[in-house]
């Protein structure tokens, strides 16, 4: 016996054809939907200073040299130089990368410019002396530790011996307490409302310049997030070490400062782990596709 059954004005075998054409048609489209966007490459300004110390010792311009490269070559966008950025050279950046001696001695245009770099969520990441300044309370608002420029609060060439106080954290994954002969700073002026994320700490070596605080406890690796009025929150982290330029090279250090830089600028934690093959790069003979 036929069917005489319709659905709408089409036949039942009409509308599966129609049924088949529709789901053919959105196909591709839903599967172009579910598939993630390639993630935009995070980029990255290194601020350094000119070369001070003796050699080996805060080598600012040989960091912005090697390290320019080393984000590079991991998928990054870099840019940087010796002075305080602009506000234009800045508006695309994620995380700004900072290795240069007395970075919190600014003038009020350079604050003004951070300020505004801040408050729409762009990320710091600071190294050793770059957390030294006239006003380390201020200071302190910016990086949640500051000292102050021209007081003896550092130990000097010393070993730093550091305990790993918070190993669960993304930035620490992985590593265990080891030592390095670097320079640590005590007398800190320390952020209170939000206080500082402590990652690692380190007791203060014996030497004349630390001569009253030896063995006392202070934070060498630590996180600061705080919200500015009227601005998104954003994140900082810093390396108190970095004194000897050979320690960025440390088997424990450069995962950290990778993974570190990663944190700040809110992309996934191992994202700057991975040498990535340049555009166009031959892999067994075979050009890689554009």
């Amino acid at each position: 016996m036929k069917s005489n059954a319709r659905i709408g004005n089409l036949s039942p075998a009409r509308w599966l054809f129609a049924f088949a054409v529709a789901t053919s048609a959105l196909g591709p489209l839903a599967a172009q939907t579910e598939s993630p966007a390639p993630a935009r490459p995070l980029r990255i300004y290194l601020r350094a200073g000119l070369k001070t110390h003796a050699p080996g010792q805060h080598d600012y311009p040989q960091f912005l040299a090697d390290w320019s490269k080393i984000l590079t070559e991991r998928g990054a966008v870099v840019d940087g130089s010796l002075h305080f950025p602009t506000l234009p050279e800045l508006a695309e950046v994620d995380v700004m990368v900072t290795y240069k001696g007395d970075a919190g001695t600014m003038t009020a245009g350079e604050k003004a410019t951070l300020e505004t770099f801040l408050k729409r969520g762009g990320g710091l990441v600071a190294i050793h002396d770059t957390i030294c300044g006239e006003d380390p309370e201020w200071f302190a608002t910016i990086y949640g530790g500051a000292k102050k420029h021209g007081q003896v609060n550092y130990t000097l060439e010393a070993p730093v011996a550091y305990t790993i106080i918070e190993p669960a954290h993304p930035i620490m994954r992985g590593m265990s307490d080891f030592m390095l002969t670097d320079e640590s700073f005590f007398l800190m002026s320390w952020a209170k409302a939000p206080a500082i994320t402590v990652l690692a700490t380190a007791a203060q070596a014996a030497t004349p310049s630390a001569r009253g605080h030896e063995g006392e406890v202070v934070p060498q690796i630590w996180t600061y997030e705080r919200t500015m009025v009227g601005g998104e929150p954003f994140r900082a982290f810093v390396w108190m070490q970095g004194h000897n330029y050979v320690n960025f090279s440390h088997a424990q250090i450069q995962p950290m400062l990778l993974r570190a830089i990663a944190w700040v600028g809110r992309a996934p934690i191992d994202s700057l782990l991975t040498v990535k093959a340049p555009r166009g790069a031959r892999v067994s003979g075979v050009p890689k596709k554009q």
